[in-house]
């Protein structure tokens, strides 16, 4: 279970006592406010608190640039070019607090984001749950034999249900070996800072993750990313629902211009251009590495 039944109790607390205020909502945030979203197995997110909304990036777009933005008739076509001509002050006019439970190894992974302010569950000072992350059958699979970070075919019949029972009696046992080195029944038994080392990096852990907007853009663009890591990209498009609904505008024009658009290398542009004039042009003319082109091919052709 995502929750616990106190954190249920919490948030259909909060829910049932809205609250006037004269500060700006964003009414498709409102209602995903303290809502638990699953994510993997047993992980969420969750937004705890939320500043800002659309209105929030023009009005400090128009504050700074001024007469500046006068050439602009409208909400969405400011935003569209701020976000087109990389203007990111604006958009960090915006922050969002994400409460995550998440696998240890996919929060090893989310911290290389350092432009957040995190604070996590400390098994230093408490005890964690016997809860671990266990792939579902299709995301088992071998290492990619052409990405050195990915991964490659599904294991299948014998050899996926070998490393399911790997994954599962591994982590119990661990956490066996977590308790009774805790030793709760009375005895002195091992201190939490030291026990929790023994454990997994599939064992679930819990945060507070504040962000601003700007800085949330980058973050899913990379973690949104079909060439991200499966479980990480699920809780990347878990929040993507999230901001789509708590600032569209904005949201529409990180989708077109950096999720589904594509950056090109000086070389890809003259390869485009003597291709468009009629140039037959392969990977010996091409000045590219192998990589370079074979990236360039699954986009282009």
């Amino acid at each position: 279970m995502p929750l616990t039944p106190d954190q249920i109790a919490e948030i259909e607390a909060a829910r049932a006592e809205p609250r006037p205020t004269l500060r700006a909502v964003s009414e498709g945030m409102e209602a995903h406010l303290y809502r638990a979203h699953q994510v993997l197995d047993h992980g969420l997110v969750r937004v705890v608190d939320y500043m800002g909304d659309d209105a929030a990036i023009v009005q400090a777009a128009r504050v700074s640039y001024g007469r500046g933005t006068k050439s602009v008739s409208n909400d969405e076509g400011l935003i569209r070019y701020l976000m087109r001509h990389w203007h990111s002050t604006p958009f960090e006019m915006c922050e969002v607090k994400f409460h995550v439970k998440l696998p240890v190894f996919v929060a090893r992974q989310w911290i290389r984001h350092r432009t957040a302010n995190v604070n996590e569950y400390s098994a230093r000072y408490s005890i964690l749950d016997r809860e671990f992350y266990i792939p579902a059958p299709d995301q088992l699979a071998a290492q990619s034999t052409v990405n050195n970070q990915g991964r490659g075919a599904v294991l299948e019949g014998a050899e996926a249900a070998r490393v399911l029972d790997l994954l599962r009696e591994d982590a119990m046992r661990s956490y066996d070996h977590y308790e009774a080195m805790l030793n709760t029944e009375g005895q002195q038994g091992l201190a939490r800072e030291l026990a929790r080392m023994n454990l997994p990096a599939n064992i679930y852990t819990q945060w507070y993750w504040k962000i601003d907007l700007h800085n949330l853009f980058h973050f899913l663009r990379l973690r949104a990313d079909a060439h991200a890591q499966y479980e990480i990209r699920a809780y990347a498009e878990a929040m993507c629902a999230i901001v789509r609904d708590w600032v569209p505008l904005a949201y529409a024009a990180f989708e077109d211009y950096r999720l589904d658009s594509v950056a090109l290398s000086g070389k890809a542009v003259a390869v485009l251009k003597r291709r468009l004039a009629g140039e037959a042009v392969g990977f010996e003319t091409s000045g590219m590495s192998k990589r370079e082109w074979r990236e360039f091919e699954e986009v282009w052709g």
